[in-house]
């Protein structure tokens, strides 16, 4: 046995370390996200869409990279409308468009939202759009009920049409997934709060709620 004992040691000091570099791999495979404190926000340089709700001066921002036909967006939507209504000043939201190529449709529901954007109504066919993905999602031709979805917000119809159409409405949904990919994301939802990307565990309104608590106490003067 004793003959065997420093081959035992080695092979045991080996699979150690075999170990260790592979969760040291798989730890370097999982980047924390960060954005650039002097990242312009998309559409202050002419180009993107820009789609904030709150003060300029809110301790908090919240930015999402989203896509309208991604169940997991749909159903943070009402959670984050909520935090924004119990956190008032204190928090902004920020939205940034990344529709999936996989998703039938998810790139035309970012032109429909631009559109409605247009006639100063984006958030509301935003929120729309989130609440009836399950609907327009399973549609075979879901542009009779973007149009609908238009009406239905008091937007100009014609107009909405011919936006969804243009170069203006194109340009700015592919500035969005250009800053996306910028930053590092590759799937959605990507929420970063204060400029740092959540990870998946805390994708919900309790995780969120949690990161916002953190980043106001971060805010606080001592």
């Amino acid at each position: 046995m004793k003959r065997y004992l420093p081959f035992v040691i080695v092979s045991a000091v080996a699979l150690i370390t075999l170990a260790g570099g592979t969760m040291l791999y798989h730890a370097k495979g999982l980047p924390l996200l960060t954005i650039s404190k002097n990242h312009p926000v998309s559409g202050t340089d002419g180009a993107g869409s820009i789609h904030i709700r709150g003060k300029p001066e809110a301790p908090v921002t919240l930015e999402e990279f989203g896509d309208f036909e991604c169940p997991p967006c749909g159903r943070l939507s009402e959670p984050i409308n909520k935090l924004e209504q119990d956190y008032h000043s204190r928090l902004r939201i920020i939205f940034h468009h990344f529709p999936f190529a996989t998703h039938q449709h998810a790139r035309e529901a970012a032109l429909a939202a631009e559109a409605a954007g247009l006639q100063g109504r984006f958030w509301e066919m935003h929120d729309v759009l989130y609440r009836e993905q399950s609907t327009w999602s399973k549609a075979a031709d879901a542009r009779p009920l973007f149009n609908a979805y238009a009406g239905m917000l008091g937007l100009k119809i014609d107009r909405f049409k011919k936006d969804m159409e243009s170069d203006e409405v194109e340009k700015r949904v592919n500035a969005d997934q250009q800053e996306g990919a910028a930053v590092g994301v590759t799937v959605t939802p990507t929420i970063f709060i204060n400029n740092r990307a959540l990870p998946p565990p805390s994708l919900n309104e309790a995780g969120l709620r949690a990161a916002i608590e953190t980043a106001i106490k971060a805010k606080s003067p001592p």
